[in-house]
């Protein structure tokens, strides 16, 4: 009966106990509530704004690549020795513009034409039609009113749904005669970044690009030079509503709120009020329009003008189901686990204070060693694998910079030097043999740069862990002369890039060892993938390794092996003899799941001790 008495006195009505322990139940569950709804709640506008970026990545590489249409087009005219409607009309067809670039309207060329030479450019132009029904018409320009020069619509492409337009004087409005002022006098991409007449869509507009265009061979160092040497401008037009759906086809944003605007900021620096170019909700009623609680404002660079897309989207769009839910889970565990553990602790503080009291003097020092200890044991493991994915992280970044910057900047420079080669062939003998010596050196720097970029990181490594491993056997094959033999069950295995990474890795460092010391002449490397385990071994037939060598100090080639193995989650087995070969045996699972954190295992160190006390 005695043994009753303190479950009795446990169960007596005393509101210090039992009322402080429901109130800070509660606190905890209700903290952990806000927390998670709030870290929720972050992750979903984070991944929010994620897609946004990559919708203005999108954008912009939509735009790019129809500034490129036109910089190609203004190339094809100016490099041409007579701008005619036939040749225009190839090169555009050759495009496939409907295809290709479907939010491009049209491409047209506007021809410069003097006040004098108006009445002769009009008798030329009122004989000018092919006479078909959809092919270019006679025209005369228009408006017909007298100026000092026209730059006048002579060839467009396709002809059917714009022949109207033949003859327009694009010059006449102020906003378009500055910038193709401008863009005349500094030989740049231009925009007004005014809405193309006629062309009103339901969610924006369409928009005009133009280029100059130059008589052939002809200076244009300077200003002067530039306005006399000035013939029209070549031109597109895009449609942004198509454009931008275009982008934005196949991703989560297409039910995303989105209104792009023009911020108005001209090229002659005045400021007109910002024209909203695309909603893709302008159809739908206001009141169809669900209430914003994520939005963000990005920039675009459209040739020197700014855009503002606004991205906006309720955040039920970005949650799940089990994401509402959560937020309550949450509080329900942390309220009723809170309220076991307040009990558990006021159980065992009344009964047994003196005794844990006592084994915590005994046992303090050697739960603080064991958990340093492991801690730090953990903590290195962890610093050892950070190192090694920050090195190959920085490998892969800097070897991308060499090949995006200078790889590209080489080959543009490849590519003067040979077309200054093959203009000098005939007529300047000495100058040709120079540019032909600087042409073979600038390969010889392209080879060296290749050799850079693969002894940072090959690039077969990003096509999948088998071709990079034949990559790697032919390299050595070349290198050693040594019969490097592969043996793969299955060409095709799928694993992740930091994975692939550290098995290339070993690969790499197993067959430099033994070309420097194990003195074999023949090698043979062995993949193969089963019951979801990769299996890779490496074997020559060299002299072996001498007793003691995988401990030799400042030697950390084969530690190093076995610890990215570890790390992996794998196991790792050399076996070698004295003049009887070398062979190492990795295995490392396809799902492998990363170790837990430093602060789990402290819990579980506690938990343990605790239990044991």
């Amino acid at each position: 009966m005695p043994l009753l008495h303190p479950q009795q006195k446990w169960f007596a009505p005393e509101p210090p106990v039992w009322w402080s322990g429901i109130l800070l139940a509660l606190l905890i569950g209700t903290c952990l509530q806000v927390l998670v709804r709030h870290t929720i709640e972050h992750e979903a506008y984070g991944r929010f704004t994620q897609q946004a970026f990559n919708a203005r990545y999108s954008i912009n590489a939509r735009l790019s690549s129809y500034t490129d249409v036109l910089r190609g087009t203004a190339s094809f005219l100016a490099a041409s020795e007579r701008i005619d409607r036939a040749g225009f009309h190839r090169y555009v067809s050759g495009l496939m513009l409907k295809k290709q670039f479907p939010a491009l309207d049209n491409i047209n060329y506007a021809e410069l034409v003097s006040g004098p030479r108006r009445a002769a450019f009009e008798r030329w132009s009122a004989r000018s039609g092919d006479g078909s029904a959809d092919g270019y018409p006679d025209f005369q320009i228009h408006p017909a009113s007298q100026r000092a020069s026209y730059t006048v619509l002579t060839m467009i492409e396709p002809t059917t749904a714009f022949r109207d337009r033949i003859g327009l004087d694009i010059g006449v409005r102020p906003g378009a005669a500055a910038a193709l002022a401008q863009a005349r006098d500094t030989g740049q991409l231009m925009t007004t970044g005014m809405p193309v007449e006629n062309t009103r869509h339901a969610q924006g507009w369409a928009l005009a690009l133009r280029m100059p265009i130059y008589r052939k061979d002809l200076p244009l160092g300077d200003l002067q030079q530039r306005r006399a040497a000035y013939i029209g401008s070549v031109g597109i037009g895009f449609s942004v509503p198509r454009l931008v759906l275009g982008a934005l086809e196949g991703s989560q944003l297409q039910s995303v709120h989105l209104r792009l605007y023009d911020d108005g900021h001209n090229s002659d620096g005045s400021q007109s009020p910002p024209t909203l170019l695309f909603d893709n909700l302008a159809s739908l009623p206001a009141a169809q329009h669900e209430e914003r609680s994520f939005s963000v404002t990005l920039p675009l660079d459209f040739n020197g003008r700014t855009w503002n897309a606004e991205f906006s989207a309720p955040s039920k769009l970005w949650l799940s189901r089990f994401d509402a839910f959560l937020p309550w889970l949450a509080m329900a565990c942390g309220f009723i686990g809170s309220l076991l553990i307040y009990l558990l602790f006021h159980t065992l503080a009344s009964s047994r204070r003196r005794a844990i009291e006592m084994a915590r003097a005994m046992t303090q020092e050697l739960r603080d060693s064991q958990s340093r200890l492991q801690q730090s044991h953990h903590r290195l493991r962890q610093l050892g694998a950070h190192a090694d994915q920050i090195k190959e992280q920085e490998r892969k970044r800097i070897a991308r910079e060499i090949h995006d910057d200078l790889g590209q900047n080489l080959l543009a420079l490849r590519i003067e030097t040979d077309m200054l080669a093959t203009r000098t062939r005939l007529r300047h003998p000495r100058l040709h043999a120079r540019a032909c010596h600087t042409l073979a050196q600038i390969d010889s720097t392209i080879k060296s740069v290749r050799h850079i970029i693969n002894d940072l990181r090959p690039t077969v490594l990003d096509l999948g862990l088998t071709p990079a491993v034949e990559w790697q056997i032919a390299q050595f094959r070349q290198r050693s002369g040594i019969v490097c033999e592969l043996i793969e069950q299955q060409s095709d295995i799928h694993l992740d890039d930091h994975c692939a990474t550290a098995i290339f890795r070993i690969l790499q460092e197993s067959l430099s060892n033994i070309m420097q010391h194990a003195r074999a002449s023949l090698v043979r490397v062995e993949l193969r993938h089963s019951n979801g385990m990769l299996n890779m071994t490496i074997s020559d037939n060299g002299i072996g390794m001498v007793e003691g060598s995988r401990n030799k100090v400042g030697s950390f080639g084969l530690v190093g092996m076995e610890e990215r193995i570890h790390l992996l989650g794998g196991q790792c087995t050399i076996t070698a003899g004295h003049h009887s070969g070398t062979t190492i045996s990795i295995s490392v699972p396809i799902d492998y799941v990363a170790p837990p954190a430093v602060e789990d295992i402290n819990a579980s160190a506690r938990l343990a001790a605790e239990t044991s006390i």
